[in-house]
């Protein structure tokens, strides 16, 4: 096992179809082609490049399909795929274009760039399940809130409330979370394009214009390169955890009411192969494990925010270990809470 999130077995317990699918390889791909054929577009409309060149690499990387392994090689050498990527479209391009391939842009950019545009889509997924989510505990409460129950604090039994008041407690988190999201959207979602060290050296004057084009044509913020300024990445990282951690909540407290036998009926559960009886609060206790995983995998990131001088591979790297791995455990924890709240049949009752 390499990764819980896509082992063949543990991906049933953890996975997110949805999310892999947004995080993975061939979206890194499309996404980097995107971002190669909007800088030749971008620098095209201001001159920068003649507009033959860039229809011409347009209709390359329309259909354009890399070879993996000279990319995998490459990325061994190099520590990034891109030159290897900039060499194979060039070749496919031509004479006398592919000289503007990728023309004044640099291996960050192109990553970078490519990363956010996935967190784009990964964001979106989110915010529709956290939305979901809202509704779902809302009717939850609509349901059974009149009924008891008794408030434990310090995990001691305290005075009675409602089971409104419990299912507040994991609804007002996430309506705030939805809400924070459209802070770390306007942060997080903006374009990175700097050039070798961050001055956009081969555009002389025009550079500006140039990332304001570029950033038109991907639908993303402009704003000046943040190669070494990682606190974009690591606030988006501050939210995933903050949605899982609000999550794992939920499945603590529906872990324990399963535990006390009496506040909570639930269809279904995890069987035992030594206890027939038994039903276990599996997705309750996945909730738990996802937060914690990334309160953890928190640490890595900001220990990512240290880049040194312009430029850190480390830094960049250890990035690239972390943050997909969170947007994956933010997805399964997303999905995992909407099958549990499916799976309560009942809460509260009376109390003596």
């Amino acid at each position: 096992m390499i990764a819980a999130f896509d082992n063949p077995l543990l991906s049933g317990l953890l996975g997110d179809e949805k999310m892999a699918t947004l995080v993975g390889v061939e979206a890194e791909l499309a996404t980097m082609l995107q971002f190669e054929k909007a800088l030749a577009d971008a620098e095209a409309a201001l001159g920068i490049v003649p507009a033959a060149a860039a229809s011409a690499i347009g209709r390359v990387l329309d259909n354009f399909r890399p070879e993996i392994q000279a990319l995998r090689d490459a990325t061994a050498r190099d520590g990034v795929m891109v030159p290897e990527l900039v060499r194979q479209i060039r070749h496919a391009v031509g004479e006398p274009h592919s000289e503007h391939v990728h023309f004044g842009a640099t291996s960050q950019d192109v990553i970078d760039t490519a990363m956010i545009l996935r967190i784009r889509a990964c964001i979106d997924l989110l915010e529709e399940r956290l939305s979901a989510l809202v509704v779902a505990f809302a009717d939850l409460g609509h349901r059974f809130g009149d009924r008891p129950l008794m408030a434990q604090t310090r995990m001691q039994a305290a005075i009675p409330i409602s089971v409104a008041d419990r299912v507040t407690s994991w609804r007002e988190p996430l309506v705030r979370h939805h809400e924070r999201l459209q802070s770390v959207r306007g942060s997080v979602l903006v374009l990175q394009f700097g050039g070798a060290v961050g001055t956009l050296e081969k555009f002389a004057n025009k550079g500006a214009a140039i990332r304001t084009a570029l950033a038109r044509r991907l639908s993303l913020g402009d704003a000046p390169q943040w190669h070494s300024q990682r606190d974009r990445i690591v606030e988006l990282a501050n939210w995933l955890s903050l949605v899982t951690g609000g999550l794992g909540k939920f499945g603590q407290d529906i872990a324990l009411m399963a535990q006390a036998g009496d506040e909570l009926q639930r269809a279904g559960g995890g069987s035992s192969s030594a206890m027939a009886h038994k039903r276990n609060p599996i997705d309750a206790e996945m909730l738990v494990t996802l937060a914690r995983y990334n309160a953890v995998q928190l640490s890595g990131m900001h220990h990512a925010l240290i880049h040194e001088q312009e430029r850190s591979g480390a830094a960049w790297t250890l990035e690239w270990l972390i943050l997909p791995q969170m947007l994956m455990a933010a997805g399964a924890s997303t999905c995992v809470a909407d099958r549990l709240v499916r799976t309560i049949a009942a809460i509260g009752g009376k109390i003596d």
